[in-house]
């Protein structure tokens, strides 16, 4: 089966570390078909495991080569086509929309953080199929009050967020 692996906190706040070299901590956990899309660590990877299993296997493996707490989401090619097909905000220039891969009920949690957020002109969140989806003005992401609840270290473990575009890309590449 197909997967995609979000990982979290890759690349920011002195978390850095090349696409290769996440990409070979995956062949040596017995992935196959190992690919990286974007260097804000989404790998595309083939695997007979459920997902459950993958995710306890690969935050070991990330974890002990990169030395850091690894926290990363695993959805098949089905899983990631949902976040794709339910974007419930039209694509604008001066928009950004990010969608939210987590745990269960995280959505909830994102959304409760949101309404009670003061919010830029154009700053809206919803939640289809379960996934909880964020448009902010381009320029607002790390300002927005909302954008610093992301940051929260007690959320660190509950989620990872990508621009939807980036989703796009790991289908392609997925296909």
């Amino acid at each position: 089966m197909k997967y995609c692996a979000f990982l979290r906190g890759v690349n920011v706040k002195g978390t850095n570390m090349k696409m290769a070299d996440v990409c070979q901590v995956f062949k040596e956990a017995g992935m196959q078909d190992v690919g990286s899309v974007l260097a804000s660590g989404n790998i595309v990877f083939s695997s007979d495991k459920n997902a459950g299993d993958l995710k306890k296997i690969l935050e070991k493996a990330m974890s002990d080569h990169f030395s850091y707490e690894a926290f990363l989401f695993i959805k098949s090619q089905e899983e990631t086509q949902v976040f794709w097909d339910s974007i419930p905000f039209e694509k604008k220039d001066d928009l950004h929309i990010y969608a939210f891969v987590g745990n269960s009920g995280v959505e909830n949690v994102l959304m409760g953080e949101f309404e009670t957020s003061s919010k830029a002109e154009n700053e809206k969140a919803e939640i289809v199929n379960e996934i909880f989806y964020w448009q902010v003005p381009k320029g607002n992401t790390l300002d927005s009050v909302f954008g610093k609840v992301l940051g929260k270290k007690s959320l660190k473990d509950q989620f990872t967020s990508r621009n939807i575009n980036t989703f796009e890309k790991v289908l392609k590449k997925m296909n």
